[in-house]
């Protein structure tokens, strides 16, 4: 107890450099603790166990600061693994919750399009099957709002359910449905479709109309059951995800704004920096280029 008082006062002090200074005696007056223990602490040479937490306690600072504060003890573990630190994940929260830092929370998913009044025909082809053994097998895919001060602007995304990957996404300033048209012309410009693909969406109004059907006529089209949003979880999750790791903490101003975010996070985080426990703690880019290689390995 008196080395962690002795650590919070030496912090303090070094904090205070070039400002105005704090009085030494003062706080540990008012800590209950001796000057003259605190100057023998001072003079003592820190323990091999002491300058290894310091160093990975440097390393968490590095770690959670990378994802923007959003990574938590399980995914830090994973990281200080992959550099070669053998240390528990108990440890690293336990060390997190001394420097101060935590997981930005994460709220559960909300429905944020409702469902138009649609015929029995539709079919739910996916049936909550979230895990495909192949990239390109099924994309799901969604729109959300993001308040602006400009008003609302609607993000429209396509994931493709194999490694998460946020594989096209648009911002519109309307709801019309060449938002969808949009994301979906985007998704097939940049995977290579070799084999027909399932793609899932609610039953929203653009999700329905013939222009949607058309662009999408060469897939087999799935839909979420009416009133049911666990149907399209993983791209209602992720929309949450945005939200409250990222975009939740700006007053955006207006659409352009808002873009430069989606952008920042999507296309700098979410596809390339931030690890998935879903693909094993990798990137999707990783988990997609090791799916490719065992198949190439299989068909040579």
């Amino acid at each position: 107890m008196t080395e962690a008082i002795y650590l919070e006062v030496y912090r303090k002090c070094e904090a205070s450099k070039g400002k105005r200074r704090v009085s030494v005696s003062g706080m540990l007056r008012h800590l209950g603790v001796s000057r003259s223990g605190y100057n023998s602490w001072l003079k003592r040479k820190p323990s091999k166990q002491q300058l290894r937490k310091e160093s990975v306690q440097d390393k968490i600072r590095e770690i959670h600061a990378k994802s923007h504060d959003i990574y938590g003890a399980p995914k830090i573990t994973k990281e200080l693994h992959k550099a070669g630190e053998v240390i528990s994940e108990r440890t690293v929260g336990k060390y997190m919750k001394e420097i101060g830092l935590k997981a930005r929370y994460i709220k559960p998913y909300t429905v944020t399009t409702r469902n138009s009044n649609l015929s029995s025909s539709l079919e739910n082809i996916l049936q909550q099957q979230f895990n495909p053994d192949s990239p390109n097998a099924v994309w799901c895919t969604d729109i959300t709002y993001i308040w602006t001060v400009d008003g609302f602007v609607y993000l429209t995304s396509i994931m493709d359910l194999y490694s998460r990957k946020i594989i096209a996404w648009t911002l519109s300033k309307t709801l019309d449905v060449s938002c969808v048209l949009d994301t979906i012309n985007k998704a097939k410009a940049t995977r290579r479709l070799t084999n027909p693909l399932v793609i899932h969406s609610d039953r929203g109004s653009q999700y329905v109309s013939k222009e949607y059907r058309k662009a999408a006529s060469k897939m087999t089209l799935s839909n979420s059951k009416k009133g049911c949003p666990w149907d399209n979880a993983c791209i209602e999750s992720f929309h949450s995800l945005i939200k409250r790791e990222w975009l939740n903490q700006y007053k955006i101003r207006d659409y352009d704004h808002a873009r430069k975010l989606v952008f920042e996070y999507i296309e700098t985080f979410y596809n390339t920096v931030r690890i998935h426990s879903h693909c094993d703690y990798k990137l999707p880019d990783q988990y997609e280029a090791q799916y490719l290689k065992k198949a190439t390995k299989l068909i040579g």
